[in-house]
C-alpha cells in the first residue's frame, strides 16, 4: 500500500459492474485503475432491469439523477400464451412510463446508455483508465499482485477486483479455468422505433410471450422512444466463434411462425443491420471467490440466465457491498472475505432461480402454467438493498 492510506485498486472490466466498483471506490478515496481490453469505451447488448437494490447503488454513486432521465419506469408484465394472447399471469400496464415519481422504483433503461453516465462519472474522479489493455497474467507479489499485459505493460496493486465477466480471464487463472458451457439456448435481440412497433404492442409497453422451448419479451426504452425485443428459442448447438453475431431476420420469423399476431408483426420489424443472436452460456458460481487480494465481481464470479432479468443489478449490488466491505473493515483481505461471505449466498439464490424460471417459461405448456410457482412471483428478490442490507455473513 506504498505512497496511499488505502490499498491501491486494481479493476479488470470497465463494463457496468467494474465502472460501478470503480467510481464507488473512487469516490472513497481508493486509488482505483480500471483495465479495460477494448480499444474504445462502450457497451453492446439491448435493454437492462435496474431494481431497486441497483437504484440505490446508483443513487450512492451520484448518478441516479443521470440515470432516471434516460431510463423508462419498469412495467407491470403480463405473461401472455404463444398462440391466442390469452393473460395467464401478472397485469397489463397501459401507461407510457414517463410518469416519475420521488421514491426509488425499477426501471429499464438500454444498457449503452447506463455504461456511458457511468463512465462521465468515473472520468470525473480521480480514478484511472486504460483501455487495449488484455489481461494475459496475473503473479501474486507479497501482499498484493502484479498484472500483465498482451502489450506488454505491467501494472501493480494490492487488490485485484476481476469485473471481466462470463470469459473472465482473472477466474480462469486464479480460481477455476473450466471452459463456460453453453445451454443450449440462442437469444436474438434487436431495438424497434415505436412508430414501427405501436401496432404490435396491444397488450401494453411490456409482454413476455411464451411458449414450448420459445420466449419472447419486450418492453420499452427511452422513455417510450423504443422497443426492446429479446426472443429466447432452444437450439442443439452453437458454432458461431463469438458470443453475438449478426442475426437473419428470416430465421428469427421462422423460429416464431404461428405465434400470435402481435409477436410476428413485432419480429417482421427486426433490422437487419442490428439485429443479433448470441448463444447462452453458464457456468456454476464458484465456491470461493477470494484467493490473496483478488477476488470476483458479477458475471466472473456468478454468471446469470436473463430469465429474471438480474444480471447486471447482480453486478451493482456486489459492487456496493464490495465498497461497504472495504470500508468498513481494516484488513483488506478481511473484507474481501466479508464481500464474498454476503453476497454468495444473495446471487447463488438469484442463480438458480433464474434456472428455473427459463424452466417454467420454455417447458411447461403454457396452458397448464401456474404463476404461483414463478420465481418473479417473488418481489423480494427485486426489493433487496445493498446500501442497507446487514453486513454479515449469512
Amino acid at each position: 500500500m506504498a505512497g496511499s492510506s488505502k490499498p491501491r485498486v486494481a479493476i479488470v472490466g470497465a463494463g457496468i459492474g467494474g465502472l460501478t466498483a470503480g467510481l464507488l471506490l473512487a469516490n472513497q478515496g481508493y486509488p482505483v485503475h480500471v483495465h479495460e481490453q477494448a480499444r474504445r469505451l462502450g457497451e453492446v447488448g439491448a435493454g437492462l432491469t435496474l431494481s431497486k437494490g441497483a437504484q440505490a447503488t446508483l443513487r450512492e454513486a451520484g448518478v441516479l439523477d443521470a440515470v432516471r432521465g434516460a431510463a423508462s419506469l419498469s412495467a407491470t408484465i403480463p405473461f401472455l400464451h404463444y398462440r391466442t394472447g390469452e393473460r395467464l399471469a401478472g397485469e397489463y400496464d397501459r401507461s407510457d412510463g414517463t410518469q416519475d415519481t420521488p421514491e426509488i422504483v425499477g426501471r429499464q433503461i438500454l444498457r449503452a446508455d447506463l455504461h456511458a453516465i457511468l463512465a462521465e462519472a468515473y472520468g470525473r474522479t480521480t480514478g484511472d483508465l486504460s483501455l487495449s489493455r488484455q489481461l494475459v497474467g496475473i503473479e501474486p507479489r507479497g501482499d498484493g499482485v502484479r498484472l500483465a499485459f498482451s502489450d506488454g505493460t505491467r501494472a501493480e496493486a494490492d487488490l485485484l477486483i476481476g469485473a471481466d465477466g462470463l470469459r473472465s480471464t482473472v477466474r480462469e487463472v486464479m480460481f477455476d479455468p473450466t471452459p463456460p458451457l453453453f445451454t443450449g439456448q440462442v437469444a436474438w435481440r434487436f431495438l424497434a422505433p415505436w412508430e414501427a412497433a405501436a401496432p404490435f404492442m396491444g397488450a401494453g409497453r411490456a409482454a413476455v410471450y411464451f411458449g414450448p422451448g420459445r420466449v419472447i419479451n419486450r418492453y420499452t426504452l427511452r422513455r417510450g422512444r423504443i422497443v426492446n425485443c429479446v426472443a429466447l428459442a432452444r437450439s442443439e448447438s452453437w458454432f458461431e466463434e463469438g458470443w453475438s453475431v449478426r442475426g437473419d431476420p428470416a430465421e428469427l420469423r421462422g423460429l416464431f411462425e404461428g405465434w400470435h399476431r402481435d409477436v410476428t408483426g413485432l419480429l417482421a420489424q427486426a433490422p437487419a443491420e442490428t439485429l443479433r443472436r448470441w448463444g447462452l452460456f453458464h457456468r456454476e458460481p464458484l465456491a470461493v471467490w477470494r484467493d490473496g487480494g483478488v477476488t470476483l465481481l458479477g458475471d466472473a464470479a456468478h454468471p446469470m440466465l436473463p430469465f429474471l432479468g438480474l444480471g447486471a443489478a447482480m453486478a451493482i449490488e456486489d459492487a456496493m457491498v464490495l465498497a461497504r466491505a472495504l470500508a468498513l473493515e481494516a484488513e483488506p483481505t478481511a473484507a474481501l472475505d466479508l464481500y464474498e461471505a454476503v453476497r454468495k449466498p444473495r446471487t447463488a439464490e438469484v442463480f438458480r432461480q433464474s434456472v428455473r424460471q427459463g424452466e417454467l417459461l420454455q417447458s411447461r405448456d403454457p396452458d397448464n402454467y401456474d404463476p404461483a410457482a414463478s420465481p418473479a412471483s417473488d418481489r423480494t428478490f427485486f426489493d433487496y438493498d445493498p446500501v442497507t442490507a446487514p453486513l454479515r455473513a449469512a
